[in-house]
């Protein structure tokens, strides 16, 4: 995939605008591989306008380069990305955790001075502030970890 496309903000929702940018790819492009590509599925809004999360720009992107970089046709395309697809959720019934795209960030002890309590939690526990925020992350990440193409 080409390096010289820009960084993917952590935000939850993007723009056809935005993804365009983001994948270096016209939002008229991305509007006809919606139809070729089955599993590129935004959520549409008010005045069928479209807004794409995480998963789906790297997917777009995903298939940008197997036309753009490495030759596919838009059917060889699509049935790469079944396999690809295909392999993933093979890998996710057996444990695996697949984290394409994630940038892995180290983190010090010290970044975490703010929480009051460093143990585990159990689920029936009161949670302090900044567990609840860190609950909430976890639950939308797991959320994302388990969506079927």
């Amino acid at each position: 995939m080409e390096n010289s496309l820009p960084v993917i903000p952590a935000k939850r929702y993007f723009t056809i605008g935005e993804v365009g940018d983001l994948c270096g790819v016209k939002p008229h492009v991305l509007r006809y591989w919606e139809q070729e590509f089955t599993q590129l599925r935004p959520m549409k809004r008010r005045g069928n306008r479209r807004y794409y999360q995480h998963h789906e720009v790297l997917m777009i992107r995903r298939i940008r380069d197997l036309l753009y970089d490495q030759g596919f046709t838009i059917s060889g395309a699509r049935n790469k990305m079944q396999e690809l697809l295909q392999h993933e959720r093979d890998k996710s019934r057996h444990g695996e955790v697949l984290l394409d795209g994630v940038e892995v960030i180290e983190v010090s002890n010290s970044q975490f001075g703010d929480f009051e309590d460093t143990t585990l939690l159990q689920e029936d526990e009161p949670v302090s502030g900044a567990w609840q925020h860190v609950r909430r992350e976890l639950g939308e990440i797991r959320e994302l970890l388990s969506l079927d193409f």
